[in-house]
């Protein structure tokens, strides 16, 4: 029995993480869209929110709710996840290699996401696994989502949206693109095509940032008179 619990004494400090990209729960519209780096995407609005993100931890059972905080923190694709080994994580650090891509990458386990790693029963090889504790299929992960999505009234939004999510709120909180592409596993265009076409053009959080950046900046130079 996994004895980790997504629950309020974890979740803020999880949400902390993307403190200041509030928004309006999106609506998931469509449109064609295309860039020169190779990264492509159909979807505009596919960005987690903060209120989200707190409903769908808030009723999601704690299996998936690992699963979340997981994408979340590391940007990783659903099948790598899904495939991903106790033997991975030491710890401090998350190490895998990309399917897709072969890359390897290094992530830094976030606080929020260690507190839960740490207080997860380790009964399976994998680190996700199903309520009965047996190594998720793809198809069964994907019902399983779409239940709990279904529960907490996310529409609109996928798992494959918390990987563009987490570049966001990367760069929301400082990150620089080749920080971001080390931990993602993204092409230093690939992340720049993400931020611009979809997400930072609609956080306001972002502008308020370099405001105020510019502001001590400048306050920091300006001469005496």
């Amino acid at each position: 029995v996994q004895k980790s619990h997504v629950d309020h004494s974890i979740t803020p400090a999880a949400l902390r993480f993307g403190e200041g990209s509030h928004g309006s729960v999106l609506s998931g519209n469509y449109a064609p869209t295309r860039v020169s780096s190779g990264w492509k995407s159909t979807r505009i609005d596919s960005v987690w929110t903060l209120e989200d993100e707190r409903r769908f931890l808030d009723t999601a059972p704690s299996h998936i709710g690992l699963a979340f905080m997981l994408a979340i923190w590391t940007g990783q694709r659903q099948g790598d996840l899904l495939r991903l080994k106790w033997s991975a994580y030491d710890g401090k650090e998350i190490r895998l290699r990309q399917s897709k891509t072969s890359a390897r990458v290094t992530i830094t386990v976030g606080e929020p996401l260690r507190l839960i790693l740490d207080n997860t029963e380790r009964t399976t090889e994998t680190i996700l696994a199903t309520s009965r504790q047996t190594p998720w299929t793809e198809s069964g992960f994907r019902s399983s989502w779409r239940t709990a999505c279904e529960a907490a009234g996310i529409d609109g939004l996928t798992f494959h949206d918390l990987r563009g999510t987490a570049v966001t709120r990367l760069a929301v909180a400082g990150a620089t693109t080749p920080e971001i592409g080390t931990i993602t596993g993204h092409s230093l265009k690939q992340v720049e095509a993400i931020l611009d076409s979809h997400y930072l053009s609609r956080d306001s959080a972002l502008g308020l940032s370099a405001i105020r950046k510019r502001e001590i900046y400048e306050g920091a130079i300006k001469t005496p008179n």
